[in-house]
């Protein structure tokens, strides 16, 4: 697996939202900067450039001078920072980007020829700021830049990608959906709670809180629940579900296979209880 740092552009000055603090805004009780930190957790390290907030997860920090320089600016006081060579650039606003598209990236750079790859919109739009970039010509050019036109305050990031050898990659379907506005944000909030999302975020959002990395079967908890609920007592469907999780995080062997197996014991107890209830 190739190793890759992250650079997550977190500053700007939001203007189509009043001024407020845009990374910091929620989504599904996560703010919208935690959401891309979580979307880009297998980087070796990861750099925030923006103002310091806390974090569900340890980054380093950094600061465009003067702050507020614009997006060539604050990439440029991240890269510094970067160690490996390749580097993932990231908006900090994007509510919907996951660890796939961003392993997608840095995958589809590695076994090309190419400089950076970029995401393109629904819209056939370049994202550069969901894109994976070789580090060394990342720096080469910005260095370049920096001496053709001194400070690099306020410049525009296709004055870089214009001089990179380009690949593009199709982005998944809300990968590169960004929050500029109160409309963009309300309608990610509406997203997340729509039927067929809720669950998965809600579960994606409860795993970044308590800081659980593993993966579950929620159709298979699911139907413990229920078993427990109809042949027990519906209370007995939440306390089993978490003397569930309690025995699997004991197990020798933890993960997936632990909680399956948990789960296997107490659903044929329930099944045995419920067979109890008919005649002897």
């Amino acid at each position: 697996m190739t190793r890759f740092d992250a650079v997550v552009l977190a500053g700007g000055a939001a203007r189509r939202l009043g001024g407020a603090d845009k990374p910091g805004l929620s989504v599904g009780g996560r703010t919208l900067l935690d959401r891309v930190l979580d979307a880009c957790r297998d980087a070796g390290r990861t750099v925030v450039v923006g103002g310091w907030r806390p974090t569900a997860r340890p980054v380093l920090w950094a600061r465009e001078d003067p702050p507020g320089g614009g997006p060539l600016a604050a990439l440029s006081a991240g890269v510094r920072q970067v160690e490996a060579e390749t580097v993932v650039v990231l908006g900090g606003d994007l509510p919907f980007l996951d660890r796939t598209a961003v392993r997608r990236l840095v995958d589809t750079l590695t076994a090309g020829s190419a400089e950076a790859v970029l995401a393109v919109d629904a819209d056939d739009r370049d994202q550069p700021l969901v894109a994976a970039y070789s580090t060394e010509p990342l720096r080469r050019e910005i260095a370049l830049l920096a001496t053709e036109h001194g400070p690099l305050t306020g410049l525009p990031l296709r004055l870089l990608t214009g001089e990179l050898d380009l690949a593009r990659v199709p982005a998944p379907p809300l990968a590169a959906f960004d929050c500029d506005t109160w409309d963009d944000l309300a309608a990610a909030r509406a997203r997340i709670r729509e039927h067929g999302n809720v669950l998965d975020e809600w579960i994606t959002a409860v795993k970044a809180e308590l800081g659980v990395e593993l993966d579950v079967d929620t159709g298979l908890l699911l139907d413990l629940a229920r078993d427990a609920a109809h042949g027990v007592a519906r209370p007995a469907a939440p306390l089993t579900t978490f003397l569930v999780g309690y025995a699997a995080a004991k197990a020798e062997g933890d993960g997936p296979e632990a909680v399956a197996e948990a789960v296997r014991k107490a659903a044929a107890l329930a099944g045995r209880w419920a067979g109890e209830a008919g005649p002897a």
